[in-house]
């Protein structure tokens, strides 16, 4: 769900950050003979780092600014303003423009074609179309996202409700951000500045 992240932690190869985007996909054990190496390590660098926000002090923080009525849906919207904090603020961190790495990056979905799971083909397809990396940017669009991610839950949900969470807390949950970004995640990468 956090793309931009993933991508912004990921080592710069291109497997790499095709495994990286990849990493919600790709369930179970991870062997080496269904990957080429860099797509492995790109999808043990995604494992690395959602093992890493289940314990990090900056996500931990972020959840506590978040309504409590938002309960077990916390870490989705962490996920979603993080992203959404790194691409507005995308200057500040990395020194190739936002659009040309979003760009950059969709071009692994076609260089890699055949590596995609099928299940990630039509998303692949919407991100790149839709521009999801960049858009990532405004409010609006975290607006959207909450309110679709909110209908596609099987229970009813205060998710769509969740972007006023970000207004509300913006400067503190970017604070976070930054903490994150500089935690000791061991087996991510250092595509930074």
């Amino acid at each position: 769900m956090n793309y931009l992240v993933h991508l912004y932690l990921s080592d710069p190869d291109p497997e790499v950050r095709l495994g990286n985007l990849l990493g919600d996909w790709v369930k179970g054990r991870l062997v080496a003979a269904d990957w080429p190496a860099g797509v492995l390590r790109g999808l043990r660098q995604h494992r690395a780092v959602d093992r890493h926000s289940v314990t990090s002090p900056a996500v931990r923080a972020s959840k506590a600014r978040i309504d409590d009525r938002f309960g077990i849906l916390k870490p989705i919207l962490v996920d979603i303003f993080y992203d959404h904090l790194l691409a507005a603020n995308w200057d500040d961190y990395h020194h190739q423009p936002l659009e040309q790495f979003a760009a950059d990056n969709y071009l692994l979905f076609e260089r890699y074609r055949e590596l995609l799971p099928e299940s990630f083909r039509p998303v692949a397809r919407r991100m790149a179309e839709h521009n999801w990396l960049v858009s990532y940017r405004d409010v609006e669009t975290v607006s959207i996202i909450l309110k679709r991610l909110s209908q596609r839950l099987p229970r009813p949900n205060l998710l769509h409700e969740g972007a006023a969470e970000l207004t509300r807390a913006h400067r503190e949950l970017k604070n976070d951000l930054d903490l994150f970004l500089k935690e000791d995640l061991t087996t991510s990468g250092t595509d930074r500045r």
